[in-house]
């Protein structure tokens, strides 16, 4: 059974920082893609980030480069979002997904991006204050 844990999320000011954590188990880490999605009221999901697990190759939509970062822990089976230089439009339940292959990685920014990850976590809430 796939799981997928992410933590870390919070309350922050504007300008501040958090990481989440996503633990995988149950799933064949290795060489397939991890992504970071996130959605807020009333707006559709969309991609942050994803990271091809067999490179390390990483890749980022727009409205985040340069301001996060996503990495990986092959050991622990974990992948992390460090999230700095939070904005007021940053603030979503921020979701760990699973995907296939770089493709899934490819696609992380596309508009049905989503479809190509097969395995979701929970979400963990991200509030900026201004």
């Amino acid at each position: 059974q796939v799981q997928l844990v992410e933590s870390g999320g919070g309350s922050v000011q504007a300008g501040g920082s958090l990481r989440l954590s996503c633990a995988a188990s149950g799933y064949t880490y290795s060489g397939n893609c991890m992504g970071w999605f996130r959605q807020a009221p009333g707006k559709e999901r969309e991609g942050v980030a994803a990271i091809y697990t067999g490179s390390g190759s990483t890749y980022y939509v727009d409205s985040v480069k340069g301001r996060f970062t996503i990495s990986q822990d092959n050991a622990k089976n974990t992948v992390y979002l460090q999230m700095n230089s939070l904005k007021p439009e940053d603030p979503a339940m921020y979701y760990c997904a699973a995907g296939r292959g770089t493709w899934s990685c490819q696609e992380i920014g596309s508009r049905y991006g989503a479809n190509e990850y097969n395995y979701w976590g929970q979400g963990t809430q991200v509030t900026v204050s201004s």
